[in-house]
């Protein structure tokens, strides 16, 4: 039987190959897409590898997890400009039902120098997947949403490696990151906690907030070790206003 991991990546990879036969990989009839750009249904995904085909687009995987009904992936996209994705999807009766994604444009590296996308890549600890999904919903809920930064020390290893683009590693970055403020608002604020996934050590949290006082999406990949999170990786986009959606879903 195919995996929900083989089908995500037969269906992304149909963007570059052009294979017609990705398409089988969706249940056009049901599926719901949550990127607010894209339209909904099989319109939408048609016009969308239509228009990315123009591109000679390329896709990489550097990442794929499976969690129950849903795939998720950790990805790059070379759209006649570099993006690096998470991608979501949720299957029923093996089909691709619902689509969640966060793209970001890759910037340079970070202030450690890493990149959004290296790092470590075997999934292990599996005996671990559902104490590790609950100890990053408890540190997404009590310290990223709940502002309770002092409590920032209980869950985050002090040599974290962080891949987000602004952040360098260790968990006192991380700490001045969150407190840090544009006028009287945090320059990073999480205000809601959507989702969760995991597959063994990897902890996928899909939040939405602000940054920079955009409203935004903001993904968050986290690696544990011992349950502690010891690697961070991130996205941010947008969330563009309800008047310029292409669907009404929205973006969770």
């Amino acid at each position: 039987m195919t995996s929900k991991k083989d089908k995500l990546m037969k269906l992304l990879k149909g963007i570059e190959t052009g294979d017609p036969e990705a398409a089988t990989v969706v249940n056009e009839a049901k599926y719901i897409q949550h990127n607010p750009r894209t339209h909904e249904g099989s319109e939408g995904l048609a016009q969308l590898f239509a228009r990315l085909a123009k591109t000679n687009p390329r896709v990489t995987f550097v990442r794929v997890f499976e969690d129950g009904d849903y795939a998720f992936a950790h990805n790059e996209y070379d759209f006649a400009g570099v993006e690096i994705a998470f991608e979501v999807f949720r299957f029923e009766d093996g089909l691709a039902v619902e689509h969640w994604d966060n793209i970001q444009m890759r910037p340079e590296p970070n202030p450690s120098g890493r990149g959004m996308l290296d790092g470590e890549t075997a999934i292990t600890d599996l005996k671990h997947t559902e104490a590790n999904r609950e100890r990053v919903h408890a540190f997404a809920e009590e310290v990223l949403v709940g502002r309770r930064l002092d409590r920032l020390a209980a869950y985050i290893d002090d040599t974290l490696i962080q891949h987000d683009f602004e952040i360098a590693d260790g968990a006192a970055a991380l700490r001045a990151a969150l407190e840090a403020a544009e006028g009287s608002q945090p320059r990073i604020e999480y205000r809601h906690v959507h989702k969760v996934l995991a597959e063994g050590n990897f902890v996928l949290c899909m939040s939405e907030g602000r940054r920079a006082g955009v409203h935004s999406g903001l993904y968050d990949l986290f690696r544990l070790t011992d349950g502690r999170i010891v690697e961070q990786w991130s996205t941010v986009s947008a969330i563009a206003p309800r008047s310029e959606w292409k669907n009404n879903n929205g973006k969770f």
